[in-house]
Parts: C-alpha cells; structure tokens; sequence
C-alpha cells in the first residue's frame, strides 16, 4: 500500500492539485468501457441499452441472465473517468464467486452527461431487476451515485434492496468538511482543486448541497443495511465516517471499516490489504443474498 501511494503522489496527486486540472480531466477523450479480454475469457459478457446507455451483464460461463440474484455496481472516476480494468476485476470475481449476475451501467460522463442523465439510468437499471434480490455497490463517484440511486428508491417506495456496498464514497460534492483540509494532506491521490469545477459541471446546476448530486444531505432513513469501505489516506475518509454517523442516527444497520494507512479504494487494488478487503466484501454480499455457501 505505501509503494502504491507514492506512485500515485508522483503520476497522479499533481493534476488533482491543479486548479486548472479540471480542464485537463473534463477534455480528455474517454476511453473504452466494454470490458477487457482478461475478463471475457472467464466470465459471459453481455450488453443492452437501457435508457441510452450500454449496461453490461457479467456472469458465470452458462449462465443465463435473469436467472441469479443481482448485484449492480457503478464505477468510479471522478465522474469524468470511465470503467477501467481494476473494476472490471471486481466486478468478474463477484460474478464467479458468488454466482450473482452483476450489471454494469455505463453511465454518461462529464462534460457530455449529467448526474440527471446518470440517476434515470440508475432508476431503469434497478427498476428492470424485478423481484430479484439485489444488492447495490459503488466505489468512488459511482459509490456517491449509488447511495444517490438507493435514496432516491426509497423515496419512490421501490422494492428494497438487500443491501449498499460503498467504498470510499464521494459524498459532497462541494467537499465543505473543514477536516478535508488534513485529509488532503495526508492523501497521496486526490486533491479538491481539479474536483471543484468537475463537480459543478457534472450537477449542471443543482446546488451542490443538494441531495440529488451530495447523498450526505439526503435522507438516511429507511435506507437497506450500508456497508462502508475507506482507507485513513483518503480524501473521502472524514466524509465517510461523517455518513456512518447520519446513518446511525437515523436507526440504519451501518458498518464502517477503516483501514489504517490505506489510499483511495483501496478493496480494487492489486495490493495484500486490497485483496484481503474485496474477500470480505463479496462474503458480505453473499451472505446478504443468500448465495453464500
């Protein structure tokens, strides 16, 4: 974990710091998000449209869809950033270990797209899941974006989940938390400057206050079992911990790990304390969709 923190200190933490990082992070040309050949020779791939937006189904080889318990997962890049190998490797573990058919949404990333864009895309991917049991899991903005989607469905009254998987969630956009300041310090990755204005473009006009785009100051109660998954080297850290809090308060079964020393999602890197983390997520999804065993 620390060999990778450096790395990212040298490569990465720079263009975050840069108040004119945003222009780099918002134009540059997005990659592919269909998944990599080291994932489709062991799991089946495959993709329909919902909503405009590709969203792919990873599952087992044989398996049909529709036919196992659910567990979406939205990807993290700070909203400008698409799907990227690491969680393509999450996701595939998920799907062969469990025997869950995981679904993908691709959602639209800024500047050409919206969070309104991305919470209808949400709402239609888990509306389409049925009676199926589900579970939703995000990391990052797409941990942000989850928590988002799973208010949003209690809002409407929707099926309940049967549980929420965050790690290291972006949870206020405005990054107001006056304990971001240290945290900051002590992040060898990420950086508010660059971020600022990536926020205010991705919530085209909401408040960043604002529920719909911050899940910190949305409603907590009524919200399925949270689980939450940060390291004490990450920007998202106090805010994560903030969540816990608000969550407890309004009676929601909460469990937050901390991991000392650790960066930035650190369940998706190729690192001991990763591994051993992303183990013990996917024996809590199992166990909370009954697949375990």
């Amino acid at each position: 974990m620390g060999a990778v923190g450096l790395l990212m200190r040298v490569t990465r933490k720079r263009r975050y710091a840069d108040p004119d990082g945003a222009g780099h992070l918002l134009g540059r040309p997005k990659g592919p998000s269909g998944p990599p050949d080291e994932v489709t020779r062991r799991v089946d791939v495959s993709t329909e449209q919902v909503a405009g937006f590709d969203v792919h189904s990873v599952r087992r080889p044989g398996t049909p869809r529709g036919a196992r318990p659910v567990v979406v997962h939205l990807h993290g890049g700070a909203y400008v950033n698409e799907i990227v190998a690491q969680h393509w490797t999450f996701v595939a573990d998920l799907a062969l270990e469990l025997d869950v058919e995981v679904l993908v949404p691709i959602y639209g990333l800024a500047p050409q797209h919206t969070a309104a864009e991305a919470r209808a895309l949400c709402e239609a991917v888990l509306d389409g899941v049925g009676e199926r049991p589900c579970w939703l899991s995000g990391d990052s903005s797409g941990a942000g974006l989850a928590l988002v989607a799973t208010q949003a469905r209690v809002r409407r009254g929707a099926p309940a989940l049967r549980g929420l998987t965050l790690l290291a969630p972006w949870l206020d956009l405005a990054m107001g938390n006056p304990e971001l300041d240290a945290a900051e310090a002590r992040d060898p990755w990420l950086a508010r400057a660059a971020l600022r204005e990536v926020a205010r473009v991705w919530a085209d006009g909401t408040p960043l206050d604002d529920g719909l785009v911050s899940p910190l100051f949305g409603e907590m109660a009524g919200l399925p079992p949270v689980d939450l998954w940060v390291g004490t080297r990450d920007l998202t850290h106090p805010d994560t911990v903030l969540l816990a809090e608000r969550l407890r308060a309004a009676g929601v079964d909460v469990t937050l790990h901390e991991a000392r020393g650790a960066i930035h999602v650190f369940p998706l890197l190729p690192v001991p304390e990763g591994r051993a983390a992303a183990r013990a997520i996917r024996s809590r999804i199992a166990d909370g969709l009954g697949t375990a065993g």
